[in-house]
């Protein structure tokens, strides 16, 4: 079945930092929106974003925010060439940069520059010794009340995200995010472990990085959305870039509510969700969500580039 003529509307989703694997950029689809994006985004940083998707580069959290901005942007753009026109876009952490170009919020160049900054200036705040962690099988009651007795003994740690019921990110120190890991091992989690990030994302420890991305939003020229934007610190839709330029700003130290947003994409309408490269993770927190709606990660489904004039999605009935 064509995607097109589904007659479903659709949600774009957009990973962030963790989806990352070498060579995600070059598994991008063939196709002309693909490189075009790619040349784009290399002009903007004066060097081959290409060169941003080995083991060693993706070490870095400013490489690992730009390719996925690139990788996430491409395919949007593809899909909307082949006829896919989403109603709304949702992006998690960094994703929010992919999703605010998507919505026509934000042009491609100064996402570009937005998230080169944002992710060097979080490598210099906190060059090491932090990071995050999921905590699944324990309520976000729960889990804040291992936070707050971990916090009590003087390690810094927070709820960062919320992406189900009983699925709750966390942040911080080394030490606090290790404990409160072991903790909730101790107190019934199903599974508890480290993501692949180096940063106390979404934690008031990055509101200074959150103050000065404000500031600097504040210099670009933003438009008004053609498509609903879902907002990270809330993850209520948005409709004017005002407000979204505010969650852009401030997700970074806030908790992100996936969950809520995944609800109110529900609520808009919504029936079809794809997952732009290089995530799966946020297909299958809208498939354990809603069982009953259709949810796809493009990184995953073969065929889910072109054929001739039309993009077929072959994971479809």
């Amino acid at each position: 079945m064509d995607i097109c003529d589904t007659g479903m509307s659709v949600a774009f989703l957009f990973p962030g930092q963790g989806a990352q694997h070498p060579g995600m950029l070059h598994a991008l689809p063939d196709h002309p929106a693909v490189a075009r994006t790619i040349i784009e985004v290399s002009e903007t940083l004066e060097g081959n974003v290409l060169d941003l998707d080995s083991a060693e580069a993706l070490q870095s959290t400013v490489s690992v925010q730009l390719a996925l901005l690139t990788a996430g942007v491409a395919v949007a753009r593809a899909l909307e060439e082949e006829g896919v026109m989403p109603l709304a876009a949702a992006g998690n952490s960094a994703g929010a940069y992919s999703a605010a170009v998507a919505a026509e919020v934000l042009e491609l160049h100064d996402a570009v520059l937005l998230v080169k900054e944002r992710g060097e200036r979080m490598s210099e705040l906190y060059p090491r010794g932090y990071g995050m962690a999921a905590i699944v099988g324990l309520s976000e009651a729960q889990v804040c009340n291992l936070v707050r007795q971990v916090r009590l003994a003087h390690a810094h740690v927070y709820i960062s995200g919320i992406n189900t019921p009983s699925q709750i990110v966390i942040s911080g120190s080394d030490a606090g995010v290790d404990s409160v890991v072991e903790s909730a091992l101790r107190n019934g989690a199903r599974k508890a472990e480290r993501l692949d990030v180096s940063v106390p994302s979404h934690s008031p420890l990055l509101q200074p990085l959150a103050d000065a991305l404000a500031r600097r939003i504040r210099t670009v020229r933003l438009r008004e959305p053609k498509k609903i934007y879902i907002a990270n610190v809330t993850g209520r839709a948005l409709r004017n870039s005002a407000a979204i330029a505010q969650d852009l700003a401030q997700n970074i130290a806030h908790p992100v509510r996936w969950h809520d947003s995944t609800i109110v994409l529900q609520e808009l309408g919504c029936r079809l969700f794809l997952e732009m490269p290089p995530g799966h993770t946020l297909t299958k927190l809208v498939q354990a969500a809603f069982p009953e709606l259709k949810a796809f990660a493009l990184a995953e489904t073969a065929g889910s580039v072109t054929t001739p004039g039309r993009l077929i999605c072959r994971c479809l009935p």
